[in-house]
C-alpha cells in the first residue's frame, strides 16, 4: 500500500449488506483521526421512518461539503454525488453467502436494540426483502457498482474479503507509525 493512502480525507465505503462497511469505517476512523458518517443513521428514522428524500439528500450534501470524512453506506440515490466528491472508495466486494451469515449474526446480536450505526429507536430487524437485497447483490447491484467505479477518476481499493480487509488496515498502521516516528 503506498503512503499517499493516508493523504484521503473523504473515504467512501460501499458494498453489500453484511459486508462490514460501518465496521471498517469506524476501525479506519480511529486510526485516520477522520469523522465517520453512518448513512443508516442519516436515513432511518424512529421506527424505521424513512426520512424524505429532499430531507435526506439536504443533509448528505452538508456533509459532503464538509473537509473530511468517512461515509458508509449504499444508497441508490446519492452514490454518484458521494463518489464524486470522495478522494477514495473502498469496495466491499464478498461473497453473498458471507454477507448473509453476517447480517444474520448482527440481528441476532443486536436482537431488541439499535445498533450504534442505526438511526435512533429503530430496533435490529432482519426481513426477506433485505435476504433478497443482499443475496441478489452479486447480479442486481454489483455490475452497476464496478460500471460506475470503472468511470470515476477517483482512487478506488476493492477488498475481496475479511482477510484483505485485516491486511489493509495492517499495512496503514504500519505505514502510518513509521510517518510518524520520521
Amino acid at each position: 500500500m503506498k503512503k499517499t493512502q493516508l493523504n484521503h480525507r473523504k473515504i467512501l465505503i460501499v458494498g453489500s449488506g453484511g459486508a462490514g462497511k460501518s465496521t471498517l469505517s469506524r476501525q479506519l476512523g480511529e486510526k485516520l483521526g477522520l469523522p465517520v458518517v453512518h448513512l443508516d443513521a442519516m436515513f432511518w428514522q424512529p421506527g424505521w421512518k424513512p426520512s424524505p428524500r429532499p430531507e435526506f439528500m439536504e443533509r448528505v450534501e452538508k456533509e459532503l461539503r464538509k473537509p473530511e470524512w468517512i461515509i458508509d453506506g449504499n444508497y441508490d440515490s446519492t452514490i454518484e454525488l458521494r463518489a464524486k466528491y470522495a478522494d477514495l472508495i473502498i469496495f466491499l466486494d464478498f461473497s453473498n453467502v458471507l454477507c448473509l451469515y453476517r447480517a444474520c449474526k448482527r440481528a441476532w446480536m443486536y436482537r431488541g436494540t439499535t445498533r450504534p450505526d442505526m438511526g435512533k429507536d429503530c430496533p435490529e430487524k432482519i426481513d426477506w426483502e433485505f435476504v433478497r437485497w443482499i443475496w441478489r447483490y452479486p447480479k442486481d447491484a454489483r455490475p452497476e457498482m464496478l460500471s460506475m467505479l470503472a468511470k470515476l477518476e477517483t482512487d478506488v481499493v476493492t477488498l475481496k474479503s475479511p482477510k484483505e480487509v485485516d491486511q489493509w488496515l495492517q499495512q496503514i498502521w504500519h505505514v502510518e507509525k513509521s510517518e510518524s516516528s520520521a
